[in-house]
């Protein structure tokens, strides 16, 4: 079951048009969101974060904060899910052939709700091996990367590179060679007992699995930084791990043939994946 603009429809019934800009132009914004327990995990971030993507595109959207974490709860009750992920999606809504967004009137918006496994378990408990990919993240000068649009083929591109490689996941950089993030996850380093990640101004997206990994170092009395890095630093880290909604924490064992670190999962890594799954257990949006 679907929630399409203020309505609960089956997946058969879930249809946009043609002429929609977010088919014709990805001009639109998304969310990615998990929930746990009976609980919408950082639904507040999200959504703050959504309204900030269609701000920064001049997306104006007809719907308040509490009216869309509202509907993100009845797409989930709706599908008598108790622990999943959900997919927002917002685009400009149907206009004419052309690239005028002002020619589309009203932004359609809707949310899906179900289950998500983004890596085999195996990959979890041993790690993963990745590559670097030849796709560069966009340059802040072009759309910024804290944008989440509808326009995401680099990403879908250096993920084809990754699978082709045989990996499934992949490092990107940005245009000066430095460590931006993966795919579709954040990177963490662990050096000399230090948590490392590249700033947003590098290239990565602020995202609010980063952020809690932050607040966790924190309370465990565990250094963080942001720090423009190279591959030279990941190949030479202690430890590396991935965050992201959908991902959770995992961690990654491996970048180009070059083992990270003992070519095992960490102490801090699995400290904070620990910390990390009994947060999203304990906390949370009740639906």
């Amino acid at each position: 079951m679907i929630w399409l603009d203020g309505k609960i429809v089956p997946e058969a019934e879930a249809k946009v048009s043609v002429f929609d800009h977010g088919l014709l132009y990805g001009d639109g914004i998304f969310e990615g969101i998990r929930f746990y327990n009976g609980r919408v995990f950082r639904l507040e971030e999200h959504t703050k974060r959504l309204f900030l993507s269609a701000k920064a595109i001049l997306l104006k959207l007809p719907w308040t904060e509490d009216e869309v974490n509202a509907a993100v709860c009845d797409a989930i009750r709706a599908n008598k899910l108790q622990d999943g992920y959900v997919r927002l999606v917002i685009t400009r809504g149907v206009g004419g052939l052309g690239l005028n967004p002002y020619l589309c009137d009203t932004p359609s918006m809707f949310i899906i709700a179900s289950t998500i496994s983004l890596y085999p378990a195996e990959h979890y408990e041993n790690g993963l091996e990745l590559i670097t990919c030849g796709t560069r993240r966009p340059t802040p000068g072009s759309l910024s990367p804290q944008v989440k649009s509808l326009n995401y083929l680099n990403n879908v591109m250096a993920k084809a590179e990754a699978i082709k490689a045989g990996c499934v996941e992949g490092l990107m950089l940005n245009e000066h060679g430095y460590v931006a993030e993966c795919t579709g996850d954040n990177l963490f380093l662990v050096k000399n007992g230090k948590v490392l990640t590249p700033p947003v101004s590098d290239g990565s997206l602020d995202g609010i699995t980063r952020q809690v990994i932050f607040e966790l170092c924190e309370e465990a009395g565990l250094s963080i930084e942001e720090k423009t890095l190279t591959r030279y630093d990941i190949f030479t880290a202690d430890e590396c791990f991935l965050t992201g909604t959908a991902a959770e924490v995992i961690p990654a064992t491996k970048l180009d043939e070059r083992e990270i670190g003992d070519g095992k999962p960490g102490p801090v890594t699995r400290q904070l994946i620990t910390a990390f799954k009994a947060l999203t257990q304990s906390t949370g949006t009740p639906f």
